[in-house]
């Protein structure tokens, strides 16, 4: 086992005591398993552990740690209980890329839990989506633990789960560690004196993450978690302390010394309870301690409360923890991407965009940077309805990071791919600063897309080419404040999109993504142009698709007829500025005219129409309109 010494301290008013602490890391190998493993002792900075987790175990940093507190003894878990967790849970912590925090012993509420990250590990096909489940235990708990005890604190890393409400003294038979688990603390507390250690070490931790950004006995740890402005969930119905709580939350006045031992009396039959255990129970539980925390705990009956899902209840609880203390924009920013990554507008539009926050475009730029990406068109319109100025967020820096965001499974990175590979035939070999700037890049550049559709749209993309191509070949990178020097010639990646609208219609398109194409259509200017180019874009990529259900989706893209309403409603509202439409030079289509893009994409049914067709025919039409389309009759009727 490999140890390691640090000079942190548990906290900063022990800084008298400050001493070297040692932990280890190793493996604990279940059945042959191979699982990590480490060691610290109780009274280590969270700190420490949690550059371990990062830096040691590779884990992702956490969106959301989920702590699940429980019964730790063996009891009949109700089946509407185990399902909801085993379902919801899994779910929030998969779409989250969320930790969840377990007791880490086979029995009680952690054991309940075991099938469900078992089946998604199983049936889970992503090598990157993994449920994080790490179990935190008393190293006195542990069966067997003299195999384990040879240092003080271990760390381990294993496979899954989640843990409980109890005190941290060590009584009741030990339990064998759950194998599921993906990593586990073990926690043998040096100072005798301090009985609570291990709830200690577990809410610090809990307490240290989220300042990152990135048997019953339930009252020590509840009261701590409210210390430490935890927001927390209880169901009510699943029995033990979670419905004593519930009956106290619906009615405070009940908390009573009398009524206090009535509820553990009907809760916990077979447990006997001195009157001084009642006492202080009761005061915790006080209006003082608990009570006035009404902002940090929400009671849900999933058997009377409706249908919502457990990600949706904890969701809920988190913009309700957050309302409480802040009215401020960037307060909200961590619920807001859990409500983009559990893709829950009607969470966002209901608890967050409800008037009581004033958002600003620069607020909501990484979670509209978030939405794109992940195809969320709903939260894109969200977003702009609620304050998001596109051109101000689209640089051409967040663009070219867009096209960098594409899937490898998706047509587009294939063909930027192989025009990335041609630029790199025709650059002489870099070396020296010039290798440097190439490393720092992202894969692809403008340059690179510009030419993927000039493929597609020839003469009718020199306007975006001439923009793009200008931002510069190794003048990009991943943040947006990087690359203010310029070389001569060059555009700064800062600069704002001279037609974001545009671009992210393309970008969309592009990706097969018609959902959110349409709606940057609906949003941009010169739409009949826009959806003929579309149209043609489509049409060159379905010929070069090789899956067969992309290509026909792509075939049954409805741009063309798109094309066709638009016109026909400008044909209705006047025939003289319709003819006009279809030979104006569009500026944002290289100076191309409607005609030129049509006969490009072979827009069969947009030639079709009346008045389409009428500036055919019509000789006057034709010879009087400066800069008139010069077509071949192929469209003609007749």
């Amino acid at each position: 086992m490999e140890e390691i010494e640090t000079k942190l301290c548990s906290s900063d008013k022990e800084e008298a005591f400050k001493r070297e602490l040692p932990y280890c890391i190793g493996e604990i190998d279940f059945t042959a398993s191979g699982k990590k493993r480490g060691k610290v002792p109780s009274t280590v900075h969270p700190g420490i552990i949690f550059e371990v987790m990062l830096n040691k175990w590779k884990l992702p940093a956490p969106n959301l740690v989920v702590s699940l507190v429980g019964e730790e003894e063996n009891f009949q878990m109700k089946p509407w209980l185990r399902d909801t967790l085993k379902k919801g849970l899994t779910k929030a912590a998969q779409s989250t890329g969320a930790w969840i925090f377990t007791s880490a012993l086979r029995v009680g509420i952690t054991r309940h839990l075991v099938q469900a990250v078992r089946d998604h590990a199983l049936a889970s096909t992503s090598s990157t989506v993994k449920v994080i489940a790490i179990g935190i235990t008393s190293l006195g708990k542990i069966q067997h633990r003299e195999i384990l005890d040879n240092t003080k604190v271990f760390f381990a890393y294993s496979t899954h789960e989640t843990g409980p409400f109890r005190n941290d003294n060590i009584q009741g038979p030990p339990y064998s560690l759950d194998h599921n688990h993906s990593h586990f603390i073990l926690v043998d507390h040096i100072a005798p004196d301090e009985p609570d250690g291990t709830t200690k070490l577990r809410l610090t931790l809990e307490k240290h993450i989220s300042e990152q950004r990135t048997g019953y006995g339930g009252k020590v740890t509840l009261y701590s978690g409210l210390e430490n402005s935890a927001p927390w969930l209880i169901l009510a119905g699943s029995g033990g302390t979670a419905d004593i709580l519930a009956a106290f939350m619906n009615d405070p006045q009940l908390i009573m010394p009398e009524a206090v031992e009535k509820q553990f009396k009907e809760k916990f039959p077979a447990e006997s309870f001195l009157w001084k255990d009642i006492l202080q129970w009761t005061a915790t539980v006080s209006s003082y301690n608990i009570v006035s925390h009404q902002h940090l705990l929400t009671l849900h009956n999933f058997e009377q409360d409706g249908s919502e899902e457990l990600d949706t209840v904890i969701l809920k609880a988190l913009v309700k923890a957050c309302k409480s203390h802040s009215q401020e924009a960037q307060e909200y920013l961590d619920e807001l991407k859990l409500a983009v990554a559990w893709n829950r507008v009607d969470i966002a539009k209901s608890e967050i965009f409800n008037g009581d926050v004033e958002w600003k475009s620069c607020d909501l730029e990484e979670v509209m940077m978030d939405a794109l990406v992940n195809d969320k068109p709903e939260f894109v319109k969200l977003f702009i309805d609620n304050g998001a100025n596109i051109s101000e967020f689209l640089t051409y820096s967040r663009l070219q990071r867009l096209y960098c965001s594409i899937s490898q499974k998706c047509l587009l990175y294939e063909l930027l791919l192989k025009k990335h590979e041609e630029s790199k035939l025709t650059l002489s070999g870099p070396t020296g600063q010039q290798h440097q700037e190439k490393e720092m890049c992202p894969l692809f550049t403008l340059s690179e897309v510009s030419r993927v559709l000039k493929d597609f749209l020839h003469d009718a993309c020199k306007e975006i080419r001439t923009t793009v191509v200008t931002s510069g070949g190794y003048h990009c990178g991943r943040s947006d404040e990087m690359n203010t020097k310029l070389l001569p010639g060059h555009l700064d990646m800062n600069q704002k999109s001279e037609n974001p609208w545009r671009d992210l219609f393309v970008w969309a398109v592009l990706q097969n993504r018609h959902k959110m194409a349409n709606y940057f259509w609906a949003m941009g200017q010169e739409g009949v142009a826009s959806a003929l180019a579309a149209c043609k874009i489509l049409k060159e990529m379905s010929r070069l698709e090789t899956e067969t259900e992309v290509a026909r989706i792509m075939k049954e893209a409805k741009y063309e007829q798109l094309a066709v309403e638009l016109f026909s409603e400008c044909y209705h509202n006047s025939e003289e500025r319709a003819f006009a439409l279809l030979v104006r030079k569009n500026q944002y289509w290289s100076k191309t005219t409607c005609l030129q893009l049509a006969t490009e994409a072979d827009a069969k049914s947009f030639f079709a129409h009346d008045g389409v067709q009428v500036s055919l025919t019509d000789p006057s039409f034709t010879t009087s309109s400066p800069g008139a389309f010069q077509h071949d009759g192929r469209h003609r009727r007749g």
